[in-house]
């Protein structure tokens, strides 16, 4: 196997600043990527771009929201600035939250379904600009156990749901080509947003898991952010080179 497997790549990771998408930025980098660490605020961002380069990896940061298509397209054109070319696009950024239906007003609907599922189509479609004339590049979607299990927050549950569509549809549209699109769905995952989720301090609290505890059985272990982060090398890689429009769930069993 290579020394390094993204020797030589670029990486696009939105939501990056903490989480699965930072960890995702330290193995990609220490596996010979550069990358483009996407979030929405500066000070975390820094921090995680600085200990990157400490480490004698690649990395930059664009302080930018998912949900604005001057933020995609000032990311896309900042990482052929500063590196050259684009590869490899993770989508990582989204919103959690546990609010149940009958309490989910218009703008906090909009507002997760314009982060979860309209970033991943923006981030593509400019993706798709740079990808298309290659014929190369690899999209991985970072979806959840929710998006077949929807036992969280009525939005989050449904644009996850709805992410695992885009993603085999992406896939068909690039059927013809050398361009891979996948997802990584993970379960509970240790990570600042799980903690939070299983404090009760998400967004709608826990009570939409009074309901669906009926229906959903919760055992351990829970997983490390370092497990997602090996799914989307593997699929990031040529060890992923056969794997199209899968949604590849990372649960530790939990939610076979």
């Amino acid at each position: 196997m290579e020394a390094q497997m993204l020797k030589g790549k670029t990486a696009i990771i939105t939501g990056a600043s903490y989480g699965m998408g930072q960890t995702m930025a330290e193995l990609f980098a220490g596996e010979g990527a550069a990358v483009v660490l996407t979030a929405r605020g500066q000070e975390k961002l820094d921090t995680v771009v600085e200990g990157i380069q400490a480490k004698g990896g690649r990395a930059i940061g664009v302080v930018a929201d998912v949900c604005s298509t001057e933020d995609t397209e000032r990311v896309f054109a900042t990482a052929l600035k500063e590196f050259g070319d684009v590869d490899i696009l993770i989508n990582n950024a989204g919103i959690g939250e546990q609010k149940i239906i009958d309490e989910t007003d218009d703008d906090w609907m909009l507002m997760v379904m314009n982060t979860n599922l309209g970033g991943p189509m923006r981030y593509i479609r400019e993706a798709l600009k740079i990808f298309l004339p290659k014929n190369e590049g690899v999209i991985i979607n970072v979806s959840s156990v929710n998006g077949t299990r929807p036992f969280c927050g009525a939005t989050y549950t449904s644009t996850k749901g709805a992410l695992n569509t885009l993603t085999k549809n992406v896939a068909m549209r690039l059927v013809d080509t050398n361009i891979r699109c996948n997802a990584v769905a993970p379960g509970a995952t240790i990570t600042p947003a799980h903690l939070a989720n299983k404090a009760g301090e998400q967004p709608g609290g826990a009570k939409m898991l009074e309901y669906s505890g009926h229906f959903v059985y919760f055992p351990g272990p829970e997983c490390e952010a370092i497990d997602q982060a090996y799914a989307c090398l593997y699929l990031a890689s040529k060890m992923g080179r056969a794997v199209r429009g899968q949604v590849l769930q990372v649960c530790n069993g939990a939610f076979l």
